[in-house]
């Protein structure tokens, strides 16, 4: 008996020599089956038996023996410790039996494992987002609304004068002001019902975000062809009315990248689109607008598309063009983001979606006049996948020997009705973290969006001219504070510094971005970027005295104009390179539940509007009352104090993780 087992034994002790590391159990085990030949029970705790043996009990037991599987657990090769067969035979106590002597030396130790240190993981790449079609359609809808707005800031101005030219300067920046305020101020009023709408079963996502881009591009055909303040400042509603997209697309973000280490990088997406619709939106912008003069040789009198009177649209509506462009640019977003973007609200994605049945019927037509035949496998979508309810009987599962009748196909959500689900109650959502959170957000937005609004009126406000005065009291620039004037640029120059502007946005976002926001975290880069704000709006009214190559009235030109220029927006761009993707993310962490995660984004989305309808406004006509007393960097300073502001009211912001409240059932699940 004893020396069958050593055999066992001995056969094991092979194993380790030849066993290789796929082996190894969850411990760092290998097993070795025992042999058929040996019988279960002389393995087990209990006695020794054999049919036919009239031997006395003996209790074998063997070390962390596995009697379920019937396997010895022994380490492989690469990290077993050599051991003598004495040491083997000390494993096996059998009562009465002392261990001969090792038929072989032991061979020598060896040296121990160096210890392993854990490779800090670094940024997450592009290449390593999930779901990146579906994130390429946000994307399209999100770049369409920048890409509106910074094509008007390149021509407003002379659009507004285009409507009175007696209006003096400071009206017309007012008028700015009220048009750039009326859209967000729209949104103000209607973004939290979005949001409800967007987070409703009958509602949800896809549709509020079709809405808002069809009502954009109406709103910038109108805003082409007005002919008065009046009409533009109806189209500005109109589209802030219909509009609730920004909060809709991060919701969305953040529903279709769910693990945390990803969102970082998802979320600079959206960002990234605000920097590519500075650089693309003026450029256009300028490039278009009043293309009659612009181009006469193209459209104007005697030319190649006008003929012998011009084109007679363009100059009726000298600005239409470029709305026309951007109307073009949203209606192409609506068709991707209905023909391919998937509805991400857990209560409407079984639903049948008329927007994937009509892009499978396109892709069958292209097939169809190409004359290819699709032989590969697709996913049934949800309102297709149907079973049988005629089976039946108690055993379900042997369908060996059944033969299934045909019956009316019934879909699965009638058969497993889905549970309704909790929602978190509007009064619960305003949580101190919440409220800080958008306070924090308003703010942000306020100073930001003043700028955007401030920056283009003050390149295209007429230089200081010492001999026309304007105020005429106003006869001489003083330092630090008694100067007055922009820099007089025409929209294809304001088009072009805006285009700056993004420029050095995208580049800080796609080079610097990842690895210092995995450095430092969320929280540290916002409160250090938001540094850089009341730096920049403290020096930017100062470039209306940089040295200039040409005189007044001319536009301010030459190396120290642009570098100045330059330098300006690099400061203002590096804080808000970090300080938007990092409150956009601050914003989904800090919903209380799930379930208003897209009311969250609508009321933070309201907020912004709230503070970017107020300070363009009061900036606005801060500016011209600052130009009309000589003092045109006022509100300038006013701007850098309401961002000291906001790096205050960040220091109290915390980093939640979007499941603060557990509603009745919750506590179970997350146990």
């Amino acid at each position: 008996m004893l020396s069958r087992l050593l055999d066992v034994k001995n056969q094991s002790d092979d194993v380790i020599q030849t066993g290789s590391d796929s082996d190894l159990d969850n411990d760092g085990l290998a097993f070795v089956s025992v042999s058929s030949e040996l019988p279960t029970k002389s393995l087990s705790n209990g006695p020794y038996e054999e049919e036919g043996d009239d031997r006395e009990e003996t209790n074998l037991l063997i070390t962390g023996y596995d009697e379920t599987t019937s396997r010895f657990p022994i380490r492989p090769k690469s990290l077993q410790r050599p051991v003598s067969n004495e040491r083997r035979l000390s494993d096996m106590r059998i009562p009465g039996v002392i261990p001969g002597p090792s038929p072989s030396p032991s061979p020598p130790p060896l040296p121990p494992y160096p210890p392993v240190t854990e490779k800090k993981a670094g940024p997450i790449s592009w290449k390593e987002l999930p779901n990146k079609g579906q994130l390429t359609i946000l994307v399209m809808a999100r770049l369409s609304e920048p890409l509106t707005q910074t094509s008007l800031a390149a021509y407003m101005f002379y659009q507004l004068k285009s409507f009175d030219p007696l209006l003096p300067d400071s009206t017309i920046a007012a008028q700015a002001g009220v048009l750039q305020g009326s859209f967000t101020g729209a949104q103000f009023f209607t973004a939290v019902l979005w949001g409800r709408i967007a987070d409703s079963d009958w509602g949800g996502r896809k549709m509020v975000l079709l809405v808002g881009l069809f009502g954009t591009c109406l709103s910038a055909i109108g805003f082409g062809f007005s002919r008065s303040f009046l009409s533009a400042a109806i189209f500005r509603v109109l589209g802030g009315i219909l509009n609730g997209n920004v909060g809709v697309i991060r919701t969305m973000v953040s529903e279709i990248v769910k693990e945390k280490k990803y969102q970082a990088r998802a979320f600079l997406l959206l960002p990234m689109c605000f920097n590519i619709g500075v650089i693309v939106g003026p450029i256009l912008g300028g490039l278009l607008a009043d293309p009659v003069v612009s181009y006469p040789k193209l459209f104007g009198e005697h030319s190649v598309f006008g003929g012998v009177e011009g084109v007679w649209w363009m100059e009726h509506w000298p600005y239409a063009l470029p709305n026309l462009l951007s109307a073009m640019f949203l209606a192409c977003s609506a068709m991707a983001v209905f023909l391919g973007l998937k509805e991400t609200l857990s209560t409407r994605q079984d639903r049948p979606d008329l927007g994937s049945r009509v892009a499978k019927a396109i892709s069958r037509f292209v097939q169809r006049l190409s004359g290819r035949r699709s032989h590969g496998y697709s996913s049934l979508a949800a309102e297709d996948q149907f079973v049988d309810t005629r089976i039946s009987g108690p055993d379900t599962y042997d369908l060996e020997d059944r033969t299934l009748e045909m019956s009316p196909a019934t879909p699965l959500s009638a058969i497993h009705p889905s549970q309704p689900r909790q929602k978190l109650p509007f009064r619960r959502i305003w949580t101190r973290n919440v409220l800080l959170t958008f306070l924090s957000h308003a703010i942000l937005a306020m100073h930001i969006g003043t700028f955007n609004n401030l920056w283009f009126i003050f390149l295209s406000t007429p230089r200081f001219d010492p001999r026309h005065p304007d105020p005429p009291s106003h006869t001489k620039q003083t330092l630090p504070f008694g100067f007055t004037g922009g820099l007089g640029m025409p929209p294809r120059s304001v088009g072009f510094a805006l285009a700056v502007l993004g420029a050095i946005g995208i580049t800080l976002q796609l080079a610097v971005y990842p690895s210092v926001n995995h450095r430092f975290g969320t929280l540290k880069s916002l409160h250090w970027s938001l540094l850089c704000f009341p730096v920049a709006y403290c020096i930017a009214p100062y470039l209306a005295i940089v040295p200039s190559s040409t005189s007044p009235p001319d536009q301010a030109s030459g190396f120290p104009v642009w570098a100045a220029l330059a330098g300006v927006l690099f400061i203002q761009v590096v804080g808000r390179t970090f300080a938007l993707p990092a409150n956009t993310i601050l914003v989904n962490n800090c919903s209380p539940q799930p379930s208003v995660l897209g009311t969250v984004h609508g009321m933070a989305q309201s907020a912004s509007s709230a503070s970017r309808t107020i300070g363009p406004i009061a900036a606005g006509w801060l500016y011209g009352v600052g130009l009309n007393q000589g003092v045109v960097g006022g509100i300038w300073w006013a701007l850098a104090a309401v961002a000291c502001l906001g790096l205050i009211a960040s220091r109290f912001v915390q980093d939640g993780d979007g499941h603060e409240i557990l509603l009745e059932g919750e506590k179970v699940e997350q146990a």
